[in-house]
């Protein structure tokens, strides 16, 4: 059986498609000669690999962690007269591949992305060909560039500190799905509790004058329909909604939806919620929400950047749920849509973010190097009802392009209007573009922790982190770190530093429950992110190791957790 057989992308699926994850050729090309060897017509590459597995990992059955800044995909598929007919395209869709990625087929080139961390689609229906086919994927990434986003990919040979083992090339599914002439090619949802309905912008290929349908329904009973002419390559859609079912932080009720655009048939859902930030509080449907929040970074022992298993996905989430946390901090990483998918239905809240460390963003490359695939994540991810919040950068320079950040809000911004937005977390902010002032505290002490920001309450400014702002933050989106490996207490790395580990479990408990309840009884701050959900290889200050056992019994961490916040009605 292939690794990762499920349909990657849930909110927006097709029943015609063929999974192309499994044994593919495989080529590390070391002096980026590729093109000029002709490596898109070789008839053989140098090894086999496990697709969707990166090369650096266990998984994918190369292994191989030193830099790899070219490296070389081949392998044939098939493809039906049915497929191959006139009026059908083929689509080949990427679930990421990192940095740069060329495609060909059959020796046709079909184009580039630039981008390392979300889906993309080529239309190859001028190269293939019923029966056997060729593709070759090649992926350009240089990680120590200062030019692309990174993440917490090491920029040295090994990992050291909180950067990691690479990913290098395709690191999800690889698909190919077959459509009419005619296509919905994207769609927007914008629910409207107020107005009991769900707008609908879908944009569409070659189907100027074509009617799309959708048909809305809960628990298998129809309760919306609509349907709208296209007009050039867009439509627009109000359905209706008989019923109202809110969607909720941990009751993530979900409508299923049927896209029909004359044949084109696309499965969806959504959910019906409302978020907003207003007065240092955030809302959902009206009420006063906290965010208990994890960090999470998203990467395991065999996979590294990829998931292993579906139930992997699924597996994390409920590890911070027994833990008493409402959500997370997805950081340094687009997360794929299957794991978003999980988040919408467990009613689990999560911040949308981009893994920008590595990119120089006070160099004019940022620009080129960032903004493009940001609004393909927008356009992506915009439909998940679990996101609440953009926080496109993070921890970023003092000598940053303040064009560039606060170009780019202005982009988040346009393209959805109603979402909380972060302009950079945690340390140097632009006050006059973020709805939120967040801030990052390693402080290990609770007590010089909670005399801190006692201030806030008064409506003082504080000053904090490495660059010494002032202002109100009501948002500690990264604290705590505390460095606990109970198998070895003399390995790895954490916040704090050797002399502040806890020397036993009860003291970090202890140390635990100072600093969260610092938080949760201070009527200025609204939400928190501890660091970090799981250990991630040197980095050993997860509540779960990086094989994903607890350190602690999570019922006490959820009960500390849980503790009723003072800003929470």
């Amino acid at each position: 059986m292939i690794a990762r057989p499920e349909y990657p992308r849930p909110q927006f699926e097709r029943k015609n498609w063929i999974n192309l994850n499994g044994e593919w050729q495989f080529e590390i090309d070391h002096g980026r000669s590729g093109r000029e060897r002709k490596l898109y017509e070789a008839e053989t590459l140098a090894t086999k690999i496990n697709v969707p597995f990166c090369p650096e990992s266990k998984l994918s059955g190369i292994q191989n962690v030193d830099f790899m800044e070219s490296v070389w995909y081949k392998r044939t598929f098939d493809i039906s007269e049915e497929w191959a007919a006139a009026d059908r395209r083929t689509i080949l869709n990427i679930g990421a591949c990192d940095f740069a990625t060329e495609v060909w087929v059959n020796g046709t080139y079909i184009g580039k992305h630039i981008g390392g961390y979300v889906s993309f689609a080529m239309d190859i229906t001028k190269a293939v060909k019923a029966g056997e086919n060729t593709v070759v994927i090649n992926a350009m990434d240089v990680a120590r560039s200062g030019n692309q986003p990174v993440g917490k990919q090491s920029r040295l040979y090994y990992s050291h500190g909180c950067d990691y083992t690479r990913t290098t090339g395709i690191w999800q599914t690889v698909w190919l799905e077959n459509v009419p002439n005619h296509y919905i090619k994207r769609t927007k949802y914008r629910p409207s509790i107020e107005n009991e309905c769900l707008y609908i912008e879908a944009v569409c290929e070659n189907a100027d004058g074509k009617t799309l349908t959708a048909k809305a329904s809960f628990g298998g009973k129809e309760v919306g329909t609509a349907s709208a002419k296209v007009t050039n390559k867009t439509v627009m859609l109000q359905v209706n909604v008989s019923e109202m079912h809110l969607w909720d932080v941990g009751d993530g009720k979900l409508y299923d939806l049927v896209l029909d655009l004359d044949g084109d048939v696309v499965y969806s859902y959504f959910g019906m919620r409302k978020a907003e930030y207003k007065n240092g509080k955030t809302y959902i449907n009206g009420r006063v929400v906290y965010q208990r929040l994890i960090l999470d970074q998203g990467f395991y022992p065999d996979g590294i950047y990829t998931a292993p298993t579906e139930q992997d996905l699924i597996d994390d989430i409920q590890r911070s749920l027994d833990m008493g946390f409402n959500g997370a901090r997805l950081h340094q990483k687009v997360f794929e849509p299957r794991f978003l998918y999980h988040c919408d239905r467990m009613g689990y809240i999560v911040w949308g973010e981009h893994a920008n460390w590595g990119l120089d963003i006070s160099r004019p490359e940022a620009w080129r190097g960032f903004m493009p695939e940001w609004q393909e994540i927008l356009e992506r991810d915009f439909n998940h009802p679990a996101i609440i919040g953009w926080c496109p950068l993070n921890e970023t320079q003092t000598n940053q392009n303040r064009d560039f950040v606060r170009e780019l809000a202005n982009m988040t911004r346009s393209y959805d209007p109603d979402r909380m937005y972060i302009d950079a977390s945690g340390w140097t902010h632009q006050d006059d573009i973020t709805d939120i002032l967040d801030i990052h505290d390693y402080e290990q002490d609770p007590a010089v922790f909670r005399e801190h920001y006692l201030p806030l309450e008064k409506g003082e400014p504080v000053v904090f982190n490495r660059y010494k702002q002032g202002g109100l933050p009501t948002f500690m989106s990264e604290f705590g770190g505390i460095w606990w490996d109970p198998t070895n207490p003399e390995r790895g790395w954490g916040y704090g530093g050797v002399t502040s580990r806890p020397k036993s479990e009860e003291e970090f408990i202890e140390r635990y429950r100072g600093l969260v309840t610092a938080m949760l009884e201070n009527k200025a701050i609204s939400a928190f992110c501890y660091t970090q959900l799981t250990d991630v290889e040197q980095e050993v200050n997860g509540l779960y190791t990086y094989d994903r056992k607890p350190k602690f019994d999570p019922e006490i961490i959820k009960a500390i957790n849980t503790q009723k916040a003072a800003v929470e009605e």
